[in-house]
């Protein structure tokens, strides 16, 4: 994955940096190592229980590679982040964007609109449903970061990116498992970001609204026209989220810790 040392430096914000993005094969993780390879990163991993889709983004940038990830095995994230540290030496920059969404309950909340009656999904949530979104939305969170911490200490230094959701603070109707795994991330973050800031370390968080990605494209259509609302911006583009997650993990955010920007186009404020 390293640059043919003979090449001309690199240039960029992340010029000679070591990066990881999990949730890497598509949407915003995958917006977000195209831009981390085009920033001059010296070596991008893409990581994606879609190890397929990670390697089809990666074979579109140079000094990058992939690697299959369920971020909900903890032992699978650590061993990861490990070789990472095995190839290249260390890690600068990681940006966590894996996660899911529940389609059956978004299907349950979209029928509902559609047929003029009240949303009911708590009392038929089942614990399988619940702890599917929980375990890889909130404890892969704490695996990634976990891991990221350990390979980082050690330097001093890194920064950290977490995608969490404009979810966490609006707290759709019908959707409780999201919203909590979502304020769960933010919480986490935060938290951790207090605790590893005296070490060089910073964590800051991405908020997302309704944005164009695989997971949005699944919504229903009676969703999603709930979402458009002239007053404000549209569905954000992968990209658009990406350059918030880049901002935060430059230098240029030096100053940022435990910081949660919304950004959801301006559906409403927190």
């Amino acid at each position: 994955m390293d640059l043919d040392p003979g090449a001309s430096a690199p240039t960029g914000r992340f010029a000679g940096k070591v990066v990881m993005v999990t949730g890497a094969g598509s949407g915003m993780g995958a917006a977000i190592a195209r831009k981390l390879a085009a920033e001059g990163a010296r070596a991008v991993v893409l990581a994606d229980v879609n190890r397929d889709g990670a390697e089809a983004v990666a074979k579109e940038l140079s000094a990058a590679g992939a690697v299959a990830l369920d971020v909900a095995d903890a032992a699978a994230v650590d061993a990861a982040v490990q070789d990472v540290l095995h190839r290249h030496g260390r890690l600068d920059v990681l940006v966590h964007a894996a996660g899911v969404d529940d389609p059956e309950a978004k299907a349950r909340i979209a029928d509902a609109l559609v047929e003029g009656r009240p949303v009911e999904m708590t009392g038929s949530l089942g614990d399988a449903a619940w702890r599917r979104v929980m375990r890889v939305n909130l404890d892969g969170t704490f695996h990634v970061l976990r891991a990221a911490v350990r390979a980082m200490l050690p330097f001093g230094a890194g920064s950290i990116v977490v995608i969490g959701s404009s979810s966490a603070f609006d707290t759709p109707v019908g959707y409780p498992h999201y919203a909590a795994s979502k304020a769960g991330v933010h919480a986490l973050s935060q938290a951790v970001a207090k605790e590893v800031v005296a070490s060089g370390i910073r964590v800051n968080v991405v908020a997302p609204g309704p944005t164009e990605t695989g997971m949005a494209a699944r919504t229903p259509q009676a969703l999603r026209t709930g979402f458009a609302d002239p007053r404000v911006r549209p569905y954000a583009t992968p990209e658009e989220i990406a350059d918030i997650a880049l901002f935060l993990a430059s230098d240029a955010a030096a100053n940022l810790v435990g910081a949660v920007l919304l950004a959801n186009g301006g559906r409403f404020t927190a």
